[in-house]
């Protein structure tokens, strides 16, 4: 059984169980979040941990249960809310005759620690003291995209040219890589377990947060100063954080408030006693922005029509969703698709795209290149400032941007059917750079809003002409 499958940890949990046939059983406090991320083998349980019917039937014939959830996003008394959830969660499961039970808590050692990571000890002292076997995996920073510590240094380092850094930010830890944690917790299913055990996990480097940050911004290729200070506390810190990045505010201060203690491995029992060799900083970042890649270009596709119009974020990237059906069968759909660019130009706004063009010859750019190639549409040809990344007849054309930009670039279009007609969809994604890439998709978007928006009602205008039978379109209501 699996808590926290809608979390960043358990989603990603989830996702290697099903695909080593593992069969899973979700508790879940929102079951709907969970639609189309679970595979068929996979059962879902509506509840909370406090909902002691529901834990019941979640932990009915379980073995092992992943307990992977926490309450830092609460307005209440999180430790609280932790330390009641663990109660119940720790009854029941020994009430159903669970086994054992994984447990992911949290780095920190001694006296005074932070009401964050002293509601994870007291969560892992409930668990083992249950008297169900657990296996508790204490764990310093995730590095991986979606990571809220991650996401935050992500964050601070792409919108910040200049950081006055506190002395905490010098404070070490050990991150590990969410591919090693992963690792950890699947070895945890098999591992020989007579009573209950406390595992100190982290990757092979132990550095700061202030590291953190000057290594992502070089991979980044973004220039970064960082002046160290004395004087600013976790809590100006946190409100400081709050205006850079109001997402993570609530959990943020709750998080820095525990950067001010180490959280080092210091008993390297996991490492004698597990095969996981954690990799080091530098490639957990690597690793995380090249999976992200790979990620998004697996979940680029959608399988039922989004609203008509919508901006975004993904982790760095920001993604500006538009479409339309229309009447025309997919095939027919797809044809002013295929055609896109040289000659054929972009449906509107053609003497703009031009101008683009003449604009990226001029900053030294490969320009509009003379327009398409005879390679057509297969993958790796060039289509004006474009180059197709993927290509499948009829249903899917993706360009990546070869023009000088301060991100990256990308142009979807999708067919879907649709009733008797046809959805299409256009996604134009970008990974923006530092300050300056955020400033050119902020300042632009007005020239974007129009240019995207004509392009996709001339590609329907074409489809729908291209149809013998229909020739009107209709707008998604959002």
């Amino acid at each position: 059984m699996l808590t926290g499958a809608t979390g960043y940890v358990g989603g990603h949990l989830l996702s290697v169980l099903e695909s080593r046939g593992i069969r899973v059983r979700c508790l879940a406090r929102r079951p709907e979040r969970l639609l189309g991320r679970v595979g068929s083998t996979t059962e879902v349980v509506a509840g909370d941990l406090r909902d002691r019917s529901a834990l019941a039937k979640a932990l009915q014939g379980v073995e092992t249960a992943y307990y992977l959830v926490h309450s830092m996003g609460s307005a209440a008394d999180f430790e609280e809310e932790e330390r009641a959830d663990a109660q119940c969660f720790a009854e029941m499961a020994l009430a159903q005759g669970v086994r054992r039970i994984i447990y992911l808590g949290g780095l920190g050692h001694g006296e005074g620690l932070s009401a964050h990571l002293r509601s994870r000890h007291e969560v892992g002292r409930i668990l083992r003291e249950s008297g169900v076997p657990t296996l508790e995996l204490r764990a310093s920073i995730v590095i991986g995209s979606g990571s809220l510590s991650f996401e935050m240094i992500r964050a601070l380092v792409e919108r910040l040219p200049a950081m006055v850094t506190p002395r905490w930010v010098r404070v070490t830890a050990q991150p590990i890589a969410v591919s090693d944690l992963i690792h950890y917790l699947l070895e945890a299913l098999d591992f020989p377990l007579a009573g209950s055990r406390v595992f100190e996990i982290g990757g092979a480097d132990r550095v700061s947060y202030g590291d953190l940050m000057a290594e992502y911004a070089r991979q980044r290729g973004l220039r970064r100063l960082l002046i160290p200070v004395p004087f600013l506390t976790p809590k100006l810190s946190s409100l400081w954080l709050a205006l850079v990045t109001p997402l993570y505010a609530r959990v943020g201060r709750k998080l820095i408030e525990s950067i001010i203690h180490p959280t080092e491995v210091r008993d390297d029992a996991a490492l004698r006693e597990f095969s996981v060799r954690p990799m080091g900083m530098p490639d957990a970042i690597t690793a995380a922005l090249r999976d992200e890649d790979r990620e998004f270009i697996a979940s680029s596709g959608a399988h039922e029509p989004s609203p008509a119009r919508r901006t975004v974020r993904r982790g760095n990237r920001i993604l500006d969703t538009r479409t339309l059906v229309v009447s025309a069968p997919p095939r027919r759909a797809f044809e002013p698709i295929a055609r896109i660019g040289g000659r054929n130009g972009y449906y509107a706004y053609d003497w703009l795209w031009r101008a683009r063009g003449a604009l990226d010859r001029l900053l030294g750019g490969v320009g509009m290149r003379g327009g398409r190639t005879e390679f057509g549409l297969e993958p790796g040809a060039p289509i004006d400032f474009w180059r197709v990344e993927a290509f499948e007849p009829g249903r899917l054309l993706r360009l990546r941007a070869e023009m000088k930009v301060p991100g990256r670039a990308w142009l979807e279009f999708e067919v879907m059917p649709f009733g008797a007609g046809a959805v299409i969809r256009q996604t134009a994604s970008f990974d923006p750079v530092g300050v300056g890439g955020l400033l050119y998709w902020y300042l632009l978007y007005p020239a974007h809003h129009a240019i995207f928006d004509g392009m996709l009602s001339g590609i329907a205008r074409a489809a729908a002409a291209n149809d013998d039978s229909h020739d009107r379109t209709l707008t998604i209501q959002a």
